[in-house]
C-alpha cells in the first residue's frame, strides 16, 4: 500500500509549497504594516520542512518508479508543474529573505539555473509534442513562465540586475501569447475539468507578480507598471464574476492553485500602497490577505484530511 502511495505521489505536491510560500511573503508585509509578532518566520521554516519531505518523497518516487515519473514528463498537464520543484524554491527564497540571507542564497542559486533547464525543457516538449491538442491547454500551462517572473524578485540581492532583466523577459514575453491561447481554449473549445477549474486564478499570479518583479528591477512605479497592476486587479474582478465555477467543485490538491494567485495579488497590492500612499490599495491589501488568510487555513485542513484518509496519491482514473 505504501508503495502505491509513492508510486502515485503526484508532482503538484509542490504547488503546496507555493501557496505557502506565497502567503509566507504576505503575512511577512502584514506583519509589518501593522507592526506585529512575526508568525511568518514559524511558517517559512515549517514551509521549507514541508519543501523537504515532499521532495525527498519524489525522489524515492523517481529512484523506485521512474516509469511514472517519464509519464509525468510527457502528460500534457502534470508536465506544466514539473517546474514547480524550482518554483517552490524560489519563493522560499524570496520568504527567506528577511529571515536568513544564508538560506535564501543557497535557494536561489539553485532555483533561479534549476528552473532555466525546467524551462526549456518543458517549452521544447510543448513544441516537439507529437499529439498536444487546443483541449490540453490549460492555466497550469503558465507554470514555467511563472517562474521566470519570480527570479528577479528572489535575485536582486544576489546577483547583477542585467540578468535578471533576462528571466523577467521571459516571463513577460511568454506571458501575452499564452493569455490569448487561454483565451480561445476557454471560449471556442470545451470547458476545463472540474479538477482543473481551480488552476483559472493562475491567470492572476502573471501580472501581479511581474509588478513585484518590475519594480524590483526599476525600483520606482512608472505607467508599465500601472499597466501591470491594473490588468491584475482586472484579472481579479474577472475571476470573481466566475464564481459559480469555483462554488460546486469538490476538494481536488489544485485547490492549492488558489492561494499563490492570491497571495501574489496582495503583495502587489501592499508595494503599490508603500509606494503611492493611496489607501485603496491598503485596503486591497488587506481584504485579499484576509480572503487567503481564511482559504489557507480551510484549504491546508482539506488537504490534511486528504492524506488521512488516503484519498490523495491514488490511482487516476
Amino acid at each position: 500500500m505504501k508503495d502505491s502511495r509513492i508510486k502515485n505521489f503526484p508532482i503538484s505536491f509542490f504547488s503546496v509549497i507555493m501557496g505557502l510560500a506565497g502567503y509566507t511573503i504576505a503575512t511577512q508585509k502584514t506583519e509589518s504594516l501593522f507592526n506585529l509578532f512575526k508568525l511568518s518566520n514559524y511558517i517559512a521554516y515549517t514551509n521549507l520542512t514541508l519543501f523537504i519531505i515532499i521532495s525527498a518523497l519524489y525522489i524515492i518516487k523517481t529512484a523506485v518508479f521512474s516509469n511514472e515519473v517519464k509519464y509525468d514528463l510527457n502528460h500534457p498537464v502534470k508536465m506544466a508543474f514539473v517546474p514547480t520543484i524550482s518554483i517552490a524554491m524560489l519563493l522560499l527564497s524570496i520568504s527567506f529573505l528577511e529571515i536568513s540571507s544564508n538560506i535564501s542564497r543557497v535557494l536561489f542559486f539553485i532555483g533561479a539555473p534549476l528552473h532555466l533547464i525546467l524551462s526549456l525543457i518543458t517549452i521544447t516538449k510543448w513544441i516537439q509534442h507529437p499529439k498536444f491538442q487546443i483541449q490540453h491547454f490549460n492555466p497550469a500551462w503558465f507554470v514555467p513562465i511563472l517562474g521566470n517572473l519570480l527570479v528577479p524578485i528572489a535575485g536582486v540581492k544576489f546577483i547583477n540586475k542585467e540578468i535578471l532583466w533576462f528571466f523577467f523577459s521571459i516571463g513577460i514575453v511568454f506571458w501575452v501569447p499564452f493569455l490569448s491561447i487561454l483565451l480561445y481554449r476557454v471560449i471556442f473549445h470545451n470547458n476545463l475539468s472540474e479538477k482543473l477549474m481551480p488552476t483559472l486564478f493562475i491567470l492572476l499570479a502573471p501580472p501581479s507578480v511581474a509588478f513585484v518583479s518590475y519594480m524590483k528591477l526599476v525600483e520606482n512605479i512608472d505607467n508599465f507598471a500601472k499597466v501591470l497592476y491594473s490588468f491584475a486587479l482586472f484579472t481579479l474582478l474577472l475571476i470573481v464574476f466566475q464564481y459559480n465555477l469555483f462554488t460546486k467543485i469538490k476538494f481536488y490538491l489544485s485547490w492549492w492553485a488558489y492561494i499563490f494567485p492570491l497571495s501574489s495579488f496582495s503583495i502587489a497590492s501592499y508595494l503599490v500602497f508603500s509606494k503611492t500612499k493611496f489607501v485603496f490599495y491598503k485596503y486591497t491589501f488587506i481584504i485579499i490577505f484576509i480572503v487567503v488568510s481564511v482559504l489557507t487555513i480551510i484549504i491546508a485542513i482539506k488537504t490534511l484530511r486528504a492524506i488521512f484518509n488516503k484519498e490523495i496519491c491514488i490511482e487516476e482514473e
